[in-house]
């Protein structure tokens, strides 16, 4: 199986090592990457990259998504699968969705549902859109976890967004408990309860959270504008949205001063 891999960062160099040593053809690109992953063939550009391709996967990131279609679609016929794994608005999924009908391209949402360098290529995946069922097929036989849930482009995106309101939420409150219980000397104690609530992986969650978190607000910052504008075309209730976003643009803001955001003293081996 031939597959091009549009974006090589860190989700991107994963998917193309990981398929290529489990036997797929794999040729990737990125304007800024001098260097493919082992056993992955560099391409110069987009149009490159996808001739002759069985599967194209995006990882181009949300504002590059509709471009990097763009130049893929002269190069691409009806038997080339195009999964979109961005996280865009699911009115974006759709819209990317119909210009890759308007060229016959079978289109897939795909949501990727938790961060893909704790489980790599197994990481599990939710698709929908007309070449979801062919996606799924060629994926699982890459021993990769997808689940269909439903017939169009924008139903995967849209369950992903009401995802991060919980996950992204989450974050937040951890990140408000912990900081005020440094004030007494109590953050150990307080991330020892958070965790035993979240289950057997609890200490490793509240750990990426407080790591991750900070490094990605801006990116988490616009993909919860999105859920946003997402439960606000559902008519439900968002004030924790709201305050998620605002604490989101500041921890941004706090970072690009160089004040840091992480909690002090929060435990790097939990």
């Amino acid at each position: 199986m031939r597959v091009a891999v549009l974006g090589l960062g860190e989700a991107g160099r994963i998917y193309a090592a990981d398929l290529a040593e489990r036997g797929s053809a794999v040729t990737a690109t990125d304007p800024v990457a001098t260097a493919a992953p082992a056993g992955v063939t560099l391409a110069a550009g987009i149009p490159e990259a996808v001739r002759g391709a069985d599967v194209v996967l995006s990882l181009v990131g949300g504002g590059a998504a509709a471009s990097a279609l763009d130049a893929a679609l002269p190069e691409l016929g009806p038997d080339t699968v195009y999964a979109d794994m961005n996280t865009v608005s699911p009115s974006e999924k759709r819209r990317l969705a119909e210009r890759a009908a308007e060229r016959d391209i079978p289109f897939v949402d795909v949501a990727v549902l938790a961060p893909v360098p704790r489980a790599r290529i197994e990481t599990p995946l939710a698709l929908s859109g007309t070449g979801a069922a062919g996606l799924q097929s060629f994926l699982e036989g890459m021993r990769v976890s997808t689940t269909v849930v439903g017939a169009d482009a924008g139903d995967a995106a849209g369950l992903k967004l009401l995802r991060s309101v919980f996950m992204k939420g989450l974050a937040a409150l951890i990140f408000e408990s912990v900081t005020a219980a440094r004030t007494i000397g109590a953050e150990d104690w307080v991330i020892d309860q958070i965790a035993s609530e979240l289950g057997p992986s609890g200490h490793a969650l509240v750990q990426r959270l407080l790591d991750g978190t900070p490094v990605h607000a801006v990116r988490r910052e616009a993909e919860m504008r999105d859920a946003l504008a997402f439960l606000e075309a559902l008519g439900a209730a968002h004030p924790m949205t709201d305050g998620t976003i605002e604490w989101l643009h500041a921890l941004a803001e706090r970072r690009d001063e160089g004040a840091g955001a992480r909690p002090s003293g929060a435990r790097s081996d939990p």
